[in-house]
């Protein structure tokens, strides 16, 4: 069992690492190629056919970069496709879904406060709201809806703050977070591997063939680009999300989710107008700061932006801690729900270690992981995962009445 557990997180780190790596190359080249086109300038020396230009310079040498809207006179001799990127990036995160999710779906996918099902019926709620997403979305795009670029994004938002709020009526916060950049990203890839690809073989077929290819397969498939260029922010987002309990395990967290996707919005504006040459529009990053902000007061309604308790940044004493009143009930509360876990010895089924090394079996450890406690498992919900101990909500308040207790009894 110790050694299925071991390969099993190795499994885990390699699926990761690998994603990691896809997707480091996929949205480089995405963001470069964006950026390239939105850079492009018209001259009148052009090639027929040309769209425009672009002079660079990198690495001790000049590049000189032409674009043609529709397909060059004939077909060159190389050319070089930007593809695999997107299909693996894909493929290791569903993955990595797969190993951490599906394989540990009582203690990550499933909050039995949220909706007891199995972990089957879990599964296939997930594997369908992945494939659902897509065929909503192309439907969208195809549809008269479609011919209005920036419409059509916006009926697209609506779908994806109903999914955030769907995903945090189905499954853990963390799950939902996750499982809402699977879904961005599923529409991201598919763009990549059911349109603008096959758009591309078609043009290439029609100048092999000596035909003048169709400008409409051209267009389509810069539409889905640029669905794919703003969607591509919020999806880190996402994927990083599970590092960040006051973002997945609160209250309003689907709503924290929309706005994420907002900021996305105003961050890739910013950069596609600079690249552009139409300025520099400082307007969105007061938008992103003003949205940021809102998300931590959401994190944390009311307190930590109200000015009552700045408790999360301040780390106490030892002594003030186990001194406060509330210590002992505190004590017996994480020795009943957290222990089982963060322990020398873990006794929970497929936990060979303490995760990241937190271990709380005495007064000493308690109190050194205090904040700890109370930002995941006081604060939000993002421990246990799962609240697969079945923590109360009044026990979630006496940790936060213990910490805020504590910090308070210092200041004064």
């Amino acid at each position: 069992m110790y050694e299925y557990a071991i390969a099993w997180e190795w499994l885990a780190f390699a699926a990761r690492w690998f994603h990691v790596i896809t997707a480091i190359a996929w949205i480089g080249s995405s963001f470069y190629f964006i950026a390239l086109d939105l850079g492009l300038v018209k001259r009148p020396h052009l090639p027929p056919g040309a769209y425009g230009e672009e002079w660079q310079v990198h690495g001790g040498g000049f590049y000189h970069i032409q674009k043609y809207l529709v397909a060059p006179a004939q077909m060159p001799e190389h050319l070089t496709w930007f593809k695999y990127e997107s299909y693996f990036t894909w493929i290791s995160g569903f993955l990595m879904l797969c190993i951490v999710y599906y394989g540990g779906a009582d203690l990550f996918l499933i909050d039995r406060h949220v909706l007891d099902i199995s972990p089957s019926v879990a599964i296939l709620i997930s594997l369908g709201s992945l494939a659902l997403g897509w065929v909503v979305y192309d439907l969208l795009c195809k549809s008269p809806l479609g011919r209005n670029t920036w419409g059509l994004m916006a009926v697209l938002y609506i779908v994806l703050v109903f999914m955030a709020w769907g995903y945090t009526q189905l499954f853990t916060g963390r799950a939902a977070f996750l499982h809402l950049g699977a879904f961005t990203a599923t529409i991201m890839s598919a763009n990549v591997f059911m349109i603008i690809i096959p758009n591309q073989k078609i043009v290439v077929a029609d100048l092999i063939a000596g035909r003048v290819p169709d400008p409409k397969y051209g267009q389509v498939a810069k539409q889905r680009s640029l669905h794919n260029n703003y969607l591509t922010l919020p999806v880190i987002f996402f994927m990083l999300s599970n590092h960040y309990p006051l973002s997945f395990g609160t209250q309003f967290n689907w709503v924290i989710a929309a706005l994420v996707f907002l900021m996305g919005v105003t961050i890739r504006h910013w950069f596609n107008t600079t690249h552009a040459r139409k300025g520099r529009p400082t307007w969105t990053w007061i938008v992103t700061v003003i949205l940021f902000i809102l998300i931590m007061w959401l994190s944390t309604v009311p307190k930590l932006l109200t000015g009552e308790t700045d408790a999360a940044a301040v780390a106490p004493a030892f002594q003030q801690f186990v001194g406060d009143p509330h210590f002992p009930a505190v004590k017996q509360l994480v020795s009943t729900r957290c222990s089982m876990c963060h322990a020398a010895e873990p006794v929970y089924e497929g936990i060979v270690r303490p995760p990241n090394g937190v271990m709380l079996e005495n007064d000493a450890e308690i109190a050194a992981h205090a904040r700890e406690i109370y930002i995941q498992a006081g604060r939000s919900h993002a421990m246990p995962p799962g609240n697969i101990t079945d923590i109360t909500p009044d026990e979630r308040k006496l940790l936060v009445a213990w910490f805020e207790s504590a910090v308070e009894g210092k200041k004064q």
